[in-house]
């Protein structure tokens, strides 16, 4: 069980018991107006101190079971065993620690006679148990459904980055097989250039964010595969606040963004299309564009639902696994031509 669960049982068990505590007293006071206020208290306080050692051992004891909460039945005899330890405990213990107590202020604790009281006390603390049993079972298979939920999410984001990189690479080797037909020093210095962005995106292996600055140095590695692929048909300019380079972002989400620029602009017009990339903080979020000067956006393209081709599609996903409707994604029709896509998200370091 996790610190969160943890605090979770300790203040219902507490809050419990001190309600416990609270009625014991105004039950005293009800029915003994000339008694002392401490004995109810004791009474109580005794129980739970008691209540309180037992079941930090049962679940002590039990918690090696937590792998049965799928299987309920399984998982609830195991607790059951427990039940004849606190007959055979619960009432020795509790009523020693009020025998004692009033033994040493000179009193007497008087109480019904042992057999009954056994039947009494056991009757009682059986019903607190069978709560805090069911209590504890929905703690923990809550708990357990968040952490299969978030492993869930972790496996697909990671598929997802998976999905994207081999994308990317295809994408750049294919840059380096056209140049290989025209320039082979050209498609060398090509080649070591893809190097240099392989060898930053080591740096963030396995992660699913990384901060801005990294995310740039990925980008502005890619930028240049592609500029010496269309050398004299694209222009690249940055505008990048320097006070947004610690805000995380997931890892290769700009560089599907630029590569869509050069795959649907670019490629397609024979003049020099000029592409402005931004990062500006934006409030208490994060606001990054990719635009051009010449593209067209089709009826559909800047809608969530359309296709968008895989590294759109999976840039979708990842920011809605990472940030739900905190971040969004959009392409925009610019006047008279170009087109911009705007990628928000929180800021955090």
């Amino acid at each position: 069980m996790n610190r969160r669960a943890t605090l979770s049982l300790a203040s219902a068990w507490l809050l419990f018991w001190a309600l416990m505590v609270a009625t014991a007293v105004q039950d005293f006071l009800r029915h003994d107006d000339h008694g002392p206020l401490w004995q109810p208290i004791l009474w109580e306080s005794s129980s739970m101190f008691v209540a309180s050692l037992l079941l930090a051992v049962q679940r002590l004891a039990t918690r090696r079971h937590d792998s049965l909460l799928a299987t309920p039945s399984r998982w609830f005899a195991r607790q059951a065993l427990w039940l004849p330890v606190w007959w055979a405990l619960f009432t020795p213990l509790a009523f020693g620690i009020r025998h004692g107590i009033y033994f040493l202020l000179g009193a007497e604790y008087r109480h019904e006679p042992w057999g009954e009281t056994f039947l009494y006390e056991n009757v009682k603390i059986s019903v607190f148990v069978i709560i805090f049993t069911l209590i504890t079972f929905g703690v923990l298979s809550y708990r357990a459904a968040e952490q299969a939920n978030a492993q869930l999410r972790t496996a697909q984001l990671h598929q997802l980055t998976q999905q994207m990189q081999p994308h990317f690479l295809f994408n750049a080797l294919n840059t380096i097989s056209s140049l290989m037909h025209s320039d082979v020093e050209r498609a060398d210095a090509t080649l070591v250039q893809l190097a240099d962005v392989l060898r930053a995106t080591l740096d963030v292996s396995g992660q699913q964010q990384a901060p801005l600055s990294t995310e740039l140095r990925l980008l502005r590695g890619y930028a240049r595969l592609m500029e010496e692929r269309f050398v004299d048909r694209a222009r690249i300019e940055w505008d990048v606040d320097p006070a947004c380079g610690e805000c995380l972002v997931p890892v290769m989400s700009m560089q599907p963004l630029l590569e869509n620029v050069f795959k649907h602009t670019v490629e397609r017009r024979r003049g020099v299309t000029t592409i402005a990339i931004s990062a500006q903080l934006d409030g208490a979020g994060l606001l990054l564009s990719v635009s051009d000067d010449a593209g067209r956006l089709p009826a559909t393209l800047g809608e969530p639902s359309d296709g968008g081709g895989i590294g759109i599609r999976n840039l979708r996903e990842r920011l809605l696994a990472l940030h739900g409707e905190r971040a969004t994604l959009r392409l925009v029709q610019l006047e008279p031509a170009g087109v911009r896509a705007e990628m928000r998200l929180p800021c955090a370091s």
